[in-house]
Parts: C-alpha cells; sequence; structure tokens
C-alpha cells in the first residue's frame, strides 16, 4: 500500500472513532464532520478558508497557495493548485488581504523553490485533502508529506507524517502577501524543541503585533536563520527572518508543531502555549474541538433528509462561528488600540468585527445562541472606545480599519441591551454611542448635524471616499437605535435628540422622483442622475454618492422607519418600483462588482445592502412576492460547493442571513425587537437558546415548490400578522407554517398585519 493510502485510510478511521467517542449514544450526529464543509465559499466570490479553527478561535490555521491576488485574499483559492504554507492568522469571507502570520512548511531535501512570490511550494491535489470543523488534512505531492491540522482557541496544532529522508520545517515570517508588509520579525530559539518569536507587520491592521511560542515533538537536528533588513521610505526599521529546522525522519514518522499565538509578548504565547496545548497530543486537541464545535453547532437542530441541505445549513452555522475572534490571552492580557497592553478582568476580548456587515444578523443571531460572547463583544467595544475615542467601526487586532461606514456598533450595544443581555453598563455604553455619534469632524458627521444630510460636494478631510447619501441614511438608522436606548434608560433629551436625526433620511428622499438622490451642501439634487449607475470602488461612473452599489439598492435603506418612506413616495409606486428591481436588466460585467453576484435584475444577493430589501413587500402588503423570491435564494445563492456562495461571506453575515431566513423570519431592522416573517426554508427548525427555551419552527405540506405561505400558527393560534417580536420568541416558541404551491392573497394585506415603524400610516384625506 502507498503512504497516501495508508494516511487516507487512518484518516477516516481516526474521523469516525472520533465522533463516536463524543457521542451518548449511536443516533447522535456528529455535526462537525457530517454536516460541515469548510470548502464552500473557497471558490467564485466567498474568499473562506478551509483550514482549522475553534469557534470563534484566535488561530485561523490554513493553508496558503502563495500567490497574491484578489481570490486568494484568504489565503486560499479552491482551482489553485500550490501550496506555499501553512499560516496562523486569515480573514473569513472578506475583501481584505491581510494576516497570514507565522508560516511553517514541511519539506524533503530538495526542496522546490520558484521566483517570488510563490517560493517554497508544493503541489496537491484536492483527491488528497479533506476538511471538517477543526480539522484539514492534504498530502504535499513534491514531497509525500500529509499534512493535518487542528487547533484551540489560541493554539494551532500541525501534524506532519513524513517519508523517509532528509528533511525540513520551514518558518517564514518574511513574506507578505496582498496588503500586508513586514516590518520587523524575530525568531529565537528557546531549546532543541522551543522557539519563539514575533512579527509585526503594516496592513490593513495598522501595527499589527503577533507574537509566537512553538514546540516541536521531535528535537530538530540544527538550524538555519536568514535575516534581511527591512527597509522603508529609505530607512531600516527591522528585520525579517526566515528558519530552517533540519530532521531525518524514517517512513511515517510524524512530527508534531505546536504554535500559540498571543498579541501582547512572547511570554503571553508562551502561557497560552501551557495552558492550552501542554502535550504533543494531535488527537486531544482535535477531539477537544471537534467536541466544542458539535455543541456549538447542536444548537440549532433541522429536519432534512437531503444531506446537501444539512451541509448547507450547518456549514453557515459554522461561518457565523469563525468571526469575531478572540483577541486576549489566557490571563486577558490584550493589545489595544491605544498600542498599550490592558487586562480584560472576568471576560474575554474580541476583535475581527466587519460591522457593517454581521449587524445585520450575524449579531442578533448570537444574541439568542451566544449571550454570553454578546456581552464580551460588547465590553470590547466599550473598552476599544476608551482606548480610542470613539466605538468601533471594522476593527482588528488593535487596530482601526476604518473600513465602510455608519457607527454599528451603535445597533449591536442596543440590541443585547434591550434584550437584557450581559451586565455592562448601560449608562457607559450610551455615553459611548452618542459620543461616537457626534463626533463633527468624523466622515461627515458634523455635516449631517449641520445640513440634515453629508452633502456630496464638502470634502471629507478624514476620509477621501464621499459615500455621502450611504453615510446619511445608515447614520439615521444607528441614531434610532441610540433613542431607542435612551428612551428605555429614561435620557429624555437624547431621546428626542436622535429620534429626529433618526429621520434625515428624509432629507435625501426627492420630491420629483421619489428615489434617495444625493444632495449638495446649497441643496441641489446630484446630476446627472440614474439609479442603476454602479458606484462601488472601481466604478466608471464617477460618482462617490453610494457604499458599494447603486440608488436602486439604497433607495430601501430606512429599516427603522418602511412606513415612513411609504407615505412619502407612495405605496403604489413602490410596488411597482419594487417589482421592476427584479426584472432590470443590467450588464453582466460591471467594474468594480465583479465580486458581487446572486443578481436577481438589480437585486445583488452578494452584497449586504440588499439582505433586507425582500421584506419591503410585507410592508407593501405583498408578502407572497417576498416568500417566493426568498426561496429562490436560498435555494439558488447556496449551496454544498466550493463556489457555492454569491459574494464575500464577510465574516459570516452571508451565512447568518442564510441561517433566519431558513427559520422563516428576519431582523430588517436589528435593535427593533422586530422579525419580518418569510418562507421557511426547510421543514422543521429547532433552536435551543442558552435559557434554554427553544425556537421551533414547523410546516405542513413543505416542499421545493410549495414556497407560499398560505396561514400561520404562532404558539397554536392562527397568527394573521406578518411579523414576530422579541416578546414571541424570547420565552420560547412555536412557529408553524402551513405552506401552499399558490399565494395566499389574502394573509397579511390588512393595516395591523404590516411590521411597526417609526412613522404611523399616513391616512387618506
Amino acid at each position: 500500500m502507498k503512504l497516501s493510502e495508508l494516511s487516507f485510510g487512518i484518516l477516516l478511521l481516526f474521523s469516525f472513532s472520533a465522533c463516536v467517542s463524543q457521542q451518548p449514544d449511536a443516533e447522535t450526529e456528529c455535526y462537525a464532520t457530517e454536516y460541515v464543509n469548510p470548502f464552500i465559499g473557497t471558490d467564485f466570490t466567498g474568499n473562506t478558508y478551509p483550514g482549522a479553527q475553534a469557534p470563534f478561535g484566535m488561530v485561523q490555521l490554513s493553508p496558503d497557495n502563495g500567490l497574491p491576488g484578489w481570490d486568494r485574499i484568504s489565503g486560499y483559492f479552491y482551482p489553485d493548485s500550490t501550496i506555499a504554507g501553512f499560516s496562523h492568522t486569515h480573514l473569513s469571507g472578506t475583501g481584505a488581504g491581510d494576516l497570514y502570520d507565522i508560516s511553517f512548511m514541511p519539506v524533503t531535501l530538495p526542496y522546490k523553490e520558484a521566483d517570488a512570490p510563490l517560493g517554497i511550494h508544493s503541489l496537491f491535489s484536492h483527491d488528497e485533502e479533506t476538511a471538517s470543523a477543526g480539522y484539514y488534512q492534504v498530502r504535499l505531492k513534491d514531497y509525500n508529506i500529509n499534512v493535518e491540522l487542528t487547533a484551540t482557541e489560541r493554539c494551532g496544532i500541525q501534524r506532519y507524517t513524513f517519508p523517509e529522508a532528509d528533511a525540513a520545517i520551514f518558518l517564514n515570517l518574511r513574506k507578505a502577501m496582498n496588503w500586508d508588509f513586514t516590518n520587523d520579525t524575530r525568531i529565537e530559539v528557546v531549546d532543541s524543541v522551543t522557539i519563539q518569536g514575533y512579527r509585526f507587520s503594516d496592513g490593513w491592521a495598522r501595527d499589527q503585533h503577533i507574537y509566537f511560542r512553538t514546540r516541536f515533538s521531535k528535537p530538530f537536528a540544527s538550524v538555519q536563520l536568514d535575516t534581511a533588513a527591512v527597509i522603508k521610505d529609505g530607512k531600516r526599521i527591522g528585520s525579517s527572518a526566515i528558519a530552517r529546522f533540519d530532521f531525518h525522519t524514517s517512513a511515517g514518522e510524524q512530527i508534531l508543531v505546536t504554535t500559540a499565538i498571543s498579541g501582547v509578548s512572547m511570554e503571553g504565547a508562551a502561557r497560552n502555549l501551557a495552558a492550552e496545548a501542554p502535550a504533543d497530543d494531535f488527537d486531544k486537541y482535535l477531539a477537544v474541538t471537534r467536541k466544542n464545535w458539535n455543541e456549538q453547532l447542536s444548537k440549532v437542530e433541522i429536519k432534512s433528509n437531503d444531506i446537501d441541505e444539512k451541509v448547507k445549513f450547518y456549514t453557515a452555522l459554522y461561518h457565523s462561528m469563525l468571526a469575531p475572534t478572540i483577541y486576549s490571552d489566557m490571563d486577558g492580557a490584550y493589545y489595544g488600540p491605544d498600542k498599550q497592553v490592558h487586562q480584560a478582568d472576568g471576560w474575554t476580548n474580541y476583535s475581527t468585527f466587519s460591522l457593517w456587515d454581521t449587524y445585520r444578523a450575524a449579531h442578533p443571531l448570537y444574541t439568542y445562541i451566544e449571550p454570553q460572547r454578546v456581552n464580551d463583544m460588547v465590553k470590547s467595544f466599550l473598552a476599544f472606545s476608551e482606548q480610542n475615542g470613539r466605538l468601533p467601526v471594522w476593527n482588528f487586532y488593535g487596530s482601526e480599519t476604518d473600513m465602510m461606514i455608519g457607527y454599528h456598533a451603535v445597533p449591536v450595544i442596543v440590541d443585547a441591551y434591550l434584550k437584557g443581555i450581559g451586565d455592562f453598563d448601560p449608562k457607559k455604553a450610551l455615553a459611548a454611542c452618542v459620543a461616537t455619534a457626534n463626533i463633527d469632524e468624523y466622515r461627515g458627521i458634523g455635516l449631517y448635524k449641520k445640513y440634515g444630510y453629508v452633502p456630496y460636494d464638502v470634502t471629507d478631510h478624514y476620509n477621501s471616499e464621499n459615500w455621502s447619501l450611504s453615510k446619511t441614511l445608515e447614520y439615521a438608522y444607528d441614531d434610532y437605535c441610540i433613542a431607542r436606548v435612551a428612551e428605555k434608560l429614561g435620557k429624555m433629551d437624547d431621546y428626542r435628540f436622535f429620534m429626529k436625526r433618526a429621520l434625515s433620511y428624509k432629507n435625501l428622499i426627492d420630491p420629483e422622483t421619489k428615489y434617495m438622490r444625493g444632495r449638495d451642501s446649497q441643496g441641489n439634487w446630484r446630476t446627472p442622475f440614474s439609479p442603476i449607475a454602479y458606484q462601488g470602488p472601481g466604478s466608471v461612473n464617477g460618482w462617490g454618492d453610494i457604499t458599494e452599489g447603486f440608488t436602486l439598492q439604497y433607495t430601501w435603506y430606512v429599516p427603522h422607519d418602511v412606513q415612513g418612506y411609504i407615505n412619502e413616495a407612495g405605496e403604489e409606486l413602490l410596488r411597482v418600483r419594487l417589482d421592476s428591481m427584479f426584472v432590470t436588466k443590467m450588464a453582466d460585467d460591471i467594474p468594480g462588482a465583479h465580486d458581487i453576484q446572486g443578481r436577481i435584475g438589480a437585486y445583488w444577493h452578494g452584497n449586504e445592502p440588499c439582505h433586507q430589501i425582500l421584506y419591503f413587500y410585507n410592508y407593501l402588503k405583498q408578502p407572497w412576492k417576498c416568500q417566493e423570491k426568498l426561496r429562490y435564494i436560498m435555494d439558488t445563492f447556496y449551496g454544498n460547493t466550493p463556489g457555492a456562495l454569491s459574494g464575500n461571506d464577510d465574516c459570516g453575515q452571508m451565512s447568518a442571513w442564510y441561517i433566519f431566513n431558513t427559520m422563516g423570519f428576519y431582523p430588517t431592522a436589528p435593535s427593533s425587537n422586530v422579525y419580518n416573517l418569510g418562507s421557511p426554508g426547510l421543514p422543521a427548525v429547532d433552536m435551543q437558546m442558552s435559557n434554554g427555551k427553544h425556537i421551533r419552527v414547523t410546516t405542513k405540506n413543505w416542499s421545493k415548490k410549495n414556497v407560499y405561505v398560505k396561514e400561520v400558527y404562532l404558539n397554536g393560534k392562527k397568527y394573521n400578522k406578518s411579523y414576530v417580536t422579541y416578546n414571541d420568541l424570547k420565552g420560547g416558541m412555536d412557529l408553524h407554517f402551513v405552506m401552499s404551491a399558490r399565494p395566499n392573497y389574502k394573509r397579511g394585506t390588512s393595516d395591523d398585519a404590516v411590521p411597526p415603524s417609526i412613522s404611523e400610516k399616513k391616512v387618506k384625506e
């Protein structure tokens, strides 16, 4: 038997036995190995990685193809055929090319090395590659080395199975890909099996610090260290290092490489290693991580006889739990945005907050299944605000990237407070929200306060982008959230101030076209104007009013006051306009928008501003149109293949959208405590909340063809509204849908069926 065949056989046996050992009985499912496919999203536009990670773990140990580029923004692109290292940090489903820290590569001598940027590498085949939750395996064809990866929260564990050979393991701290730039590195040999060091870099994360401690299970025979000066702006700023550790291996010999990371110090990394992975025992830590993943994934049970549907669902749930990431050491120490070390006392500091994306569905999902983490995330926001002067926008690794817009830490904080989650100080939280929303010099906020909108013709010196219309609409929503928490705390001056600002969206409703439209500082409307001119990065239109999209998409962004917009524009006009959105012809190849797919006319599911649009039909009293399109999206733009995601997964937002909508409801305006009803994507879903209560969704006559909702029963009683509330959910909820192949044109058409907004329905005179 060949080595590859032997390794694969052992792998299958171990995968099965690891699951069985965790199961109390033979009928218990092993979600981690049976229903999670980490390759989903690694092709097309998903930008995910297939490597090993614990739930919300600091370590994301995953293979890197070795080449830069948009398709490899997560380090790995499924169509590639090379692997050039296994690094410990990655971003899941984003458009940001950073991290790839602490990269190891095993080889036999002589090894293959190409010109930069690829460097030392090996070919591989997907036929000899597997992955599941917390585990990754591949055979490096050029060296006949089988590589296995697993991870604890702060440690990555690699197991290399070698042939008989003179072998080496490279540690490359020099290589930087995409946006990343190496500032300084260090590798220290502690003893014959232990090394430590750091990598400092600049990229999307500014002045990023990663410290590490690594233990080999076998003493290395020798070590070679190659260092070079790092020159920036004509000055030496540090050194870059590559280390080679030599071994002689026998056939089938295994060497474990166990690495802990820290944002604080090498000593912190050493403590993390001692606490989480003190032994050279790959199987032990894999079993622990799989058990953790099973516990996480089993919080939601689904009914389906289709294995692909189960994989779609549980992989989406898995993807929603890769970020935010733990960012404090075992002792609570973490590196703050003020470049100082701080202490989290009794809580865990988190990082990697893609808030422009994840406030919409991912964070609302955590309020039900991860309330303790939500509490810690809010405390992370408040600590970040103290150290940086404002709440985070898109922060990771002790850095504010200022990516995207809004101040969307606000709805996450408010949603937690209004649901009674956590022990954070609500008055302190409100103060941080108010302060952040009133920083005049930050991204047009002062202009927004002065004019009631952000004008497109006034230069914002903080950032080079414009995005005036999008900023206005998103600020207005965040202001609504601030008003909500101010009202509950009895801060009525703040309530009135921010509720008035929450209606600022009305200042951009063009009275002629009824579209949201950019305005200048004199009050003039943007001219020329087209509702379908794409204005994202790389667009050719020369406008900058819209963030990653166009007016026809953003005109619906009034999640807190849909009825107010309907009152201004007219119900019939908006019905026609919403219908036309899905049949609007647009070019297939739009500059700057190649990674946004999932297109139905001008509706682009691959980008977050569209995620709440379908539910406008509920407010327009045509819920059947929402139901039909929801099911089409769930069936078409999600699947069990590497290219199944229609846009960047964005730290789990695309996946969380799918989780909610599969259950048949969705938080169109998080912190409103209102959930719009849709069409359940599976016959039955049972979510167990942290309080022990269950949200049970069941159906009658469910099928792929029966996409329409005929009747709804809430806790056994017939229910005619197009929404449910947090009060319905918090104590447990039984939601039953009777499905049909034909629309029910009567259900959801009355005034009291429409979800609530700030504004009441305008009464005809």
